[in-house]
């Protein structure tokens, strides 16, 4: 390495996974072209990389919050373009990132454009998914089977249900960063071929916990879902009482898949999947996009989430390219539905070119990998420097939904001391 080359990253090499980081270089020649890489491997051990190739200015420096990328894995001014267009060697691939205690490690580098890329200076950014001070608790309380995020201090905090498809406690530890008490809890705790039905009284027991936490000062909670869990999400909106806000992104306005059940009677029929309807590709992935059945045609109409009944409010968000569920026809017939009932407790966000995994920002972009429920490679969608900005708008967009509609009331808190 060189020893006046120098990578920065600013405000410090340790940040937390949703806070982006200012790279610099200093040290190189006037007008020097060199190429940045980016590197980080998976809980599965697998290697997800990227590269992109800039000039110095007159003084020997590069600044990706101002300089463009002139090639590479991605063009143009993107100041954490190195993060968002990593990918793995071989496709359909997703970085797995669901563990919080274990922060998602980046290697930047710089190397020469010749001499086969001699390394030049390096840094490695640590990016933290649990802030210090916030509490991970492992929960198998009655029914529930979850991790609860708790932060520092003494609150009242408001209370959120991270509703995952499967397991994963990136979006609740990161949230539990931002000041919520969040419960994540999975909609699968098997493989999908086994369930053959849900029941929401086990939502409905994860909303009564949250309630009972003592740091706890919103009278309901909030739901945070995507997917199959979005569905979910609206039933329980819907059914159980004690939901102030729901985030569903990218899911169905149905229930999908298997019958779902409340107070021990069928509460909605399932939407079933057509699989002649799924598109093969030639990258050995297909577009299952249009393959659920219409939950507007008149057989299905029992499989409608009756989202008119809820008394909290919504936030809706559908990626325009997300090629695994019809989004945003969903959403805007969920939309149509409320109007129609004389109802205004909703937001509707859509995204051009942002495909079906929108994540907390700045994770490399999923593009297709393998689907749990479908049982094989598929395509999710999304142009990645689209998938990218949508990311970063709805996360910050999210935030501001749950604060606005869990309001705190220190009294509520103290009580149950």
């Amino acid at each position: 390495m060189s020893s006046q080359v120098r990578l920065r990253l600013l405000p410090s090499a340790r940040c937390l996974f949703d806070e982006p980081v200012q790279v610099k270089v200093a040290g190189l020649r006037s007008r020097q072209v060199v190429t940045l890489r980016a590197g980080s491997t998976d809980e599965k051990g697998v290697l997800f990389r990227s590269s992109a190739t800039y000039r110095a200015d007159e003084s020997g420096e590069i600044d990706l919050d101002r300089d463009p990328s002139l090639s590479g894995s991605y063009v143009g001014v993107e100041p954490m373009g190195l993060l968002w267009s990593m990918k793995a060697d071989t496709l359909h691939k997703r970085f797995q990132k669901t563990n919080s205690l274990i922060p998602h490690m980046v290697k930047f580098s710089v190397h020469e454009e010749e001499s086969e890329g001699r390394i030049l200076a390096e840094a490695t950014n640590e990016r933290c998914l649990t802030r210090q001070g916030v509490s991970r608790l492992p929960v198998k309380e009655g029914n529930i089977r979850g991790v609860l995020f708790t932060p520092p201090g003494e609150g009242p905090f408001p209370a959120v249900l991270d509703v995952c498809t499967f397991m994963c406690e990136k979006r609740a530890s990161l949230l539990a960063n931002r000041g919520f008490v969040v419960l994540a809890v999975a909609v699968y705790n098997e493989k999908p071929d086994n369930v053959k039905n849900i029941h929401l009284d086990y939502f409905e027991e994860a909303v009564g916990f949250l309630l009972r936490q003592t740091k706890v000062g919103s009278k309901g909670v909030g739901l945070v879902s995507r997917s199959k869990g979005g569905d979910i999400a609206l039933s329980i909106a819907a059914f159980v009482p004690g939901v102030a806000a729901t985030v569903w992104i990218n899911g169905c306005n149905a229930n999908m898949a298997v019958p779902l059940y409340y107070e021990n009677r069928q509460i909605l029929s399932p939407i079933l999947f057509d699989y002649s309807k799924v598109i093969p590709t030639e990258s050995g992935a297909s577009i299952v996009k249009y393959g659920a059945k219409n939950p507007l045609a008149e057989e299905n109409k029992a499989s409608l989430v009756p989202i008119e009944r809820a008394k909290g409010h919504f936030l809706f968000a559908a990626g325009e390219d997300d090629l695994n569920w019809d989004s945003k026809a969903y959403m805007d017939e969920m939309v149509e539905r409320l109007k129609r009932h004389g109802k205004e407790n909703f937001e509707s966000l859509s995204y051009p070119g942002a495909g079906h995994y929108l994540e907390p920002p700045y994770g490399p972009h999923c593009p297709s990998s393998y689907h749990w429920i479908v049982g094989a490679q598929v395509l999710w969608g999304g142009e990645p420097r689209s998938h990218a900005a949508a990311e970063v708008h709805l996360w910050k967009k999210i935030q501001e939904f749950l604060r606005t509609h869990l309001s705190c009331d220190a009294t509520r808190s103290k009580a149950k001391l």
